[in-house]
């Protein structure tokens, strides 16, 4: 049963009148136990909660708590729970949520159809055979929205007629292909929102190279007519491409009139094709877009947003694009139109976006602020902003620095920076304070250096220092800020997907040179702070600021860090260990540093992490001890994610692995193990077998601020 209700349960097993600061939790209103048992999962309420007391038993059947289950976020359902659960309150159940249960058996769908009045269906990473799906679908004549996986061997001829009923009443869909296949898409003639995501690799395990092009064969094509939304990412591979053109062709010949958003995702160079020219001609004629995102080909270099036309937009993502700062300006805000829809502004990799032109200027020259300051002016409401992957640097122009126009985007949740972009003008000249021990920040042997100490609290002279920076300010302007991401410009993971592992790394930005230990302090004052990436910080001595983050950021969920300080030693490993103990809602964890030493004084400080579910290390020559992992698997009882790619023999990573998936897999369904050697040439392989669920949101390094239109899924 879940903690978080366990003292109720108690007080109400006893038939007691035992008080809380003199309050019987049963005496409050039902109004605010419903609210309460809303924290609680699903299936606890059904299966254990509503069978403490009477009025429980009402409660937990309440409608407010059975319209919608969520079960993608809890790893401790099984086959049987969701069986019991489905019989127990299926006829109930409007929209279910089983995105990536991949532990669950593909019978375990079966137990769907109990589900007569399901509206909204969401089975994204869990397996569903040709057969299995039309079944259930044959029997969920309510359907209007449905998410599914489409893998090899999927066939669509053995879907029955009342399954493509079901179908062609379906407006929303999203489409995870794995295969090169139109999947369901050409039966829901119905569709509205299409989002698709496509995973297919450019060659099948034994070693064949795959084609786009086996889907030609198939009669059907898809129907876009009352369209509105149309979404698609592509993972890198040909193949992807391959496909996603054929998608896009239907759309060539009629664009639909109603369609308000067009996002494409495609990492690297995506060609644009006559078909695809034609697409755009067509969208700038008859539409007007209300969000926006193109491959970085379609855009650079020609006049396509000064033709397109906009409604109220709400997200556009110029990721990668060598849009200029004047083009922004005049053909996006229009001249600085009022822009309040805008929620969310990608302009990730975008390295001249804040510059007036692009053609004789360097990447690392300094910001045009007027740019900026329209842009922060035009889009007031902006909520979702990414500027990581370039170098913006302010010039010595008072009032003028990035940090100081962005601190009045005062509904801000979620922003991404590059490092040299928060260092104050006059510190970024100057060099960063030398040590004895400094180590250069190159791969190299390992330098033997004695305990590393920091001082618990900053002293006056540093406080000062640190509340007169502009990074502090932007801090504490920002206080409702839910996630931060602050990562070097020249930053680049050392496992990429679908790509052997990176052995050396780009040098950071001199500008970012004096980013520390202070900058880092600064963040905690983010009292609401979720999420947290921090990468390629090269003057962290200490890791001080960190232990500041784990006293005030109370309600951290996620921390990501990445080649922090000198890269020859894990200076910040004493304070890490030390924030640690204070991060009680910690969830996700992924660290990736070079010579990390997972040892036993790590995962006992790791062990004080109590709500830690899912665990990444990264770490070229790093070590690891294999009873100090065991002792912390059995100590973390949450924990259901361990992927560790370190500097260990294959036979210590598999003799690990095996380990605590024979010690463990029995009480956590869920637990998924990959311990690996970096360097092997077999990662990718390994890679591959990585639930998606875990693979995107914390295995593989990426910045997530705008990645996506907010909302685009339930």
């Amino acid at each position: 049963m879940d903690s978080r209700l366990s003292s109720c349960t108690e007080v109400v097993s006893e038939e007691s009148e035992e008080e809380s600061n003199g309050v019987n939790l049963m005496e409050f209103s039902d109004e605010i136990l419903l609210h309460i048992l809303s924290y609680v999962p699903c299936t606890d309420l059904v299966l254990n909660v509503r069978r403490t007391c009477r009025k429980l038993a009402t409660l937990c059947l309440d409608k407010s708590l059975t319209h919608t289950v969520l079960l993608q976020k809890d790893y401790k359902v099984n086959k049987d729970k969701v069986k019991q659960l489905m019989r127990d309150i299926g006829k109930e159940i409007y929209q279910l949520n089983m995105a990536g249960c991949y532990w669950l058996p593909s019978s375990t769908i079966d137990h769907v159809t109990r589900c007569k009045n399901l509206v909204k269906l969401n089975l994204s990473g869990c397996s569903v055979t040709s057969l299995r799906l039309s079944k259930m679908l044959s029997s969920l004549q309510h359907l209007r929205s449905l998410a599914i996986d489409v893998n090899p061997g999927f066939n669509a001829s053995k879907l029955s007629s009342e399954c493509k009923a079901t179908l062609s009443r379906v407006s929303e869909l999203k489409q995870t292909l794995y295969t090169p296949s139109y999947g369901v898409v050409p039966c829901c003639t119905s569709l509205e929102k299409l989002l698709l995501y496509f995973e297919i690799l450019d060659r099948s395990r034994e070693g064949f190279m795959l084609s786009g092009q086996l889907m030609v064969g198939e009669s059907n094509v898809p129907h876009y007519q009352n369209l509105r939304i149309f979404y698609a990412r592509l993972a890198p591979g040909y193949v992807n491409q391959e496909v996603v053109r054929l998608y896009l062709a239907v759309l060539s010949d009629r664009t639909p009139e109603n369609l308000h958003a067009f996002l494409i995702s495609a990492p690297g160079s995506f060609a644009e094709t006559g078909a695809t020219k034609n697409l755009l001609d067509s969208m700038a004629r008859n539409v007007r877009l209300d969000a926006l995102q193109l491959p970085k080909s379609w855009i650079n270099g020609s006049g396509l947003l000064q033709h397109l036309k906009f409604n109220n937009p709400f997200y556009f993502s110029f990721s990668r694009c060598t849009l200029s700062g004047g083009h922004l300006i005049q053909r996006v805000i229009n001249g600085g139109k009022d822009l309040k829809s805008l929620t969310s502004l990608n302009l990730s990799g975008c390295v001249h976006c804040l510059a007036p032109e692009s053609v004789f200027r360097k990447a690392e020259d300094d910001i045009d602020s007027s740019i900026l300051e329209s842009l922060v002016v035009s889009c007031c409401n902006l909520r979702h902003l990414n500027l990581s992957a370039a170098h913006h640097h302010s010039s010595e122009s008072l009032g003028n620095h990035l940090c100081q126009l962005l601190s009045r985007l005062k509904h801000l949740l979620s922003l991404a920076l590059p490092v040299c972009s928060i260092t104050d003008v006059g510190a970024s000249v100057e060099k960063p304070p030398s040590t004895p021990n400094l180590v250069p920040q190159t791969f190299g042997r390992k330098v033997r250096i004695g305990v590393q100490t920091y001082p618990s609290n900053l002293g006056d002279q540093t406080n000062q220092k640190i509340e007169s920076s502009v990074f502090w300010a932007l801090m504490g302007s920002l206080r409702f800020l839910e996630t931060l991401e602050i990562i070097g410009s020249s930053f680049s993971s050392a496992m990429p997907r679908n790509e052997p592992a990176i052995r050396n790394s780009l040098p950071p930005c001199v500008r970012a040179q004096s980013v520390g230990d202070s900058e880092v302090a600064a963040i905690s004052q983010l009292t609401y702070l979720q999420s947290l990436t921090l990468a390629q910080l090269p003057n962290i001595l200490t890791g001080s600021g960190l232990v500041n983050i784990g006293l005030q950021c109370q309600h951290l969920r996620t921390l990501s860090l990445a080649n922090l300080g000198m890269m020859g030693k894990v200076v910040y490993m004493s304070a890490l260990m030390d924030m640690l103990k204070h991060c009680k809602c910690l969830r996700d964890l992924r660290l990736e540093q070079p010579y990390f030493c997972a040892g036993a004084q790590f995962f006992q400080a790791l062990s004080h992490c109590s709500a830690l579910q899912r665990l990444c290390i990264v770490s070229r020559s790093g070590t690891l001890q294999s009873d100090a992992v065991m002792s912390f698997m059995a100590s973390c009882l949450e924990v259901i994610m361990c992927h560790m790619f370190m500097g260990e023999s294959l036979t210590v990573c598999k003799n690990l692995q095996q380990s605590i998936v024979r010690s463990f897999q029995a009480e956590r369904p869920a637990l998924n193990v990959v311990i690996f050697p970096l360097l092997h040439e077999d990662l990718t392989e390994v890679i591959r077998d990585v639930p998606m669920r875990h693979l995107d949101e914390i295995t593989l390094f990426k910045s997530r601020v705008a990645e996506e239109p907010p909302n685009l899924w339930w």
